[in-house]
């Protein structure tokens, strides 16, 4: 058996290699930059927790809870579960520490793997990974458009235009009721057309009907009540000031009265930031408010919202939008024979400190061989030197883009790269 096969990754998951990587690394440096305009500062919580944890937050009957977390007794028979989503472990952090006594608002953000266990497809994996966003502590729906303008800044410094922001309000726990009275009647005379699961939504939870993809329960839904009819008094004020800041803040959205989410916390506000670039997975960030998850946890009464960013279709949409530059060596030190290779090293190190990227030729017997891989690498320049070389103290130069050759004495070959380099700072 070959080496290259004995071992493959599992099924679901995916290695993240150059140049790919350097899409991530962008997303996530850019996040950082724009994040922090607004206020949010890093948190990095555990990617095991406590099964309950996720159990209480997104909900027995969810499809993430029956059918898709990692979830495994450790060794002191304790049930514990790889991270499918990110807010409930934020929310645990957040009333642990007691960050709760603290000004509010907290805000916070996230970048890291999730786990589930779902048909693997195009976008969608076993092992997946978000950035995501929380902010805690602020009733106002000034707020949720402080959040959803963050969210837009972010993905159009990216380089992501062509996007739809759909929005709706799925109200309380004092106005829901009366909206899932309303949907089981809607849905009562259908219930046998629709898929196995929904079936036994309908009795457990007949909102997660209206997150369905299936496309039977997708028509059979047409004409169903809109949760929006069905608002409380203060949910209603709640929603109808958010669409009226949004307006201000130039910030374009879509009411989309079937936008349920489909995790039990949320509350009022539900939004997904949508393409149609990326086939029948549309959605390339979704989140809203969940102001009764802190209390549920033991906390405070603490109002609070977010979202998460699916990095996985942000990396395919940002591939399709531009051509993204893949960092290359700023000069290949090719050299032949010991002094050379010496004073290549000396040279390689002194780049380095200034923070340009130098690559040595490391095949000390041919010349030939290092410059194909200079070439292969993309590198700006090869410094060529040899026994000749060191001896007149005159090195070569050679510029990969358009062939342009020279010479430089050796004190110097340092100093013209970190020029050039300089000339180029901000």
């Amino acid at each position: 058996m070959s080496a290259s096969s004995r071992y493959t990754a599992i099924k679901g998951v995916q290695d993240i290699m150059p140049p790919d990587i350097f899409l991530w690394q962008n997303a996530e440096n850019i996040a950082k930059e724009v994040f922090s305009f607004y206020g949010y500062q890093e948190l990095r919580a555990p990617i095991i927790e406590s099964t309950d944890i996720f159990v209480r937050s997104i909900g027995e009957t969810s499809d993430i809870v029956e059918k898709e977390m990692y979830t495994f007794a450790d060794k002191a028979d304790r049930s514990i579960t790889l991270r499918p989503e990110g807010t409930a472990p934020v929310v645990r952090c957040y009333i642990e520490n007691h960050l709760y006594s603290l000004p509010s608002p907290q805000k916070f953000y996230y970048s890291g793997p999730m786990f589930r266990y779902e048909r693997p497809q195009k976008g969608r994996f076993r092992q997946f990974y978000q950035i995501g966003a929380e902010a805690f502590g602020v009733a106002e729906p000034k707020i949720d458009a402080e959040i959803l303008a963050m969210l837009r800044e972010y993905l159009n410094a990216i380089g992501l235009n062509e996007l739809t922001c759909e929005i709706n309000s799925i109200g309380c726990e004092d106005c829901r009721p009366s909206f899932r009275t309303a949907l089981r009647d809607f849905f009562h005379d259908r219930q046998g057309a629709l898929c196995p699961d929904c079936q036994r939504r309908f009795t457990l939870n007949p909102l997660r009907i209206l997150d369905c993809k299936i496309e039977a329960c997708i028509g059979l839904r047409k004409g169903s009540p809109h949760v929006t009819d069905f608002l409380c008094g203060p949910c209603k004020e709640h929603f109808e000031m958010l669409l009226s800041l949004l307006k201000l803040l130039d910030l374009p959205y879509v009411i989309n009265p079937e936008l349920v989410r489909g995790l039990d916390y949320y509350t009022r506000t539900t939004f997904e930031i949508t393409t149609e670039h990326l086939g029948a997975q549309k959605a390339v960030a979704a989140g809203g408010r969940y102001d009764r998850l802190v209390s549920e946890f033991g906390g405070p009464p603490t109002a609070a919202i977010g979202f998460a960013i699916g990095m996985e279709r942000l990396a395919a949409l940002m591939k399709t939008i531009t051509v993204h530059d893949v960092p290359v060596p700023k000069v290949v030190i090719a050299a032949l024979g010991a002094a050379a290779e010496r004073e290549g090293l000396l040279i390689a190190q002194r780049l380095r400190k200034h923070g340009i990227w130098a690559e040595l030729g490391y095949d000390n017997k041919s010349l030939k061989s290092q410059m194909r891989r200079a070439d292969k690498l993309g590198a700006d320049y090869v410094l060529i030197m040899g026994d000749d070389e060191i001896n007149s103290g005159i090195l070569k130069w050679k510029r990969l883009s358009d062939k342009t050759q020279g010479e430089i004495p050796v004190s110097e070959a340092h100093t013209m790269f970190i020029r050039q380099h300089q000339a180029f700072l901000p």
